[in-house]
């Protein structure tokens, strides 16, 4: 099986281009800190393809938090001068937003500007 998921910030904006018979593929690349070392980041180039890639270049943006849902492919490949190249990229089947717009700095409609509501109290009889 070959699954992965990542949850960071975009690197850089999204790019959208149209294969020649009209799909649509977003590349992006995914910062990720080390969960026991915050001081390490991982960086992964992204490529999604047809809704995947219109939803990423409408919603998405350089810093965005997200989570991804994907799998690991190899790109390895000769040049013409004969020098292989190696790459690992993410091909993406899912993205998700990580947070929320307010945490992010925004609002959305329905939103006001008011103070967020507390969060429940804490109930000790609760089983688990």
């Amino acid at each position: 099986m070959n699954k992965v998921i990542l949850s960071g910030n975009l690197t850089r904006d999204p790019e959208i281009r149209y294969t020649q018979s009209g799909k649509a593929v977003a590349r992006t690349a995914i910062a990720v800190n080390r969960r026991f070392n915050r001081d390490t980041v991982d960086f992964f180039n992204l490529t999604a393809w047809e809704k995947e890639a219109e939803f990423c270049s409408r919603y998405l943006k350089k810093g965005s938090s997200v989570i991804v849902e994907g799998r690991v492919e190899n790109n390895n490949y000769e040049g013409k001068d004969g020098v292989k190249h190696y790459s690992v990229e993410i091909q993406v089947e899912h993205f998700e937003f990580a947070s929320s717009s307010r945490r992010q700095g925004g609002t959305t409609e329905n939103e006001s500007e008011a103070e967020p509501e507390a969060d429940p109290p804490f109930d000790d009889n609760v089983p688990f």
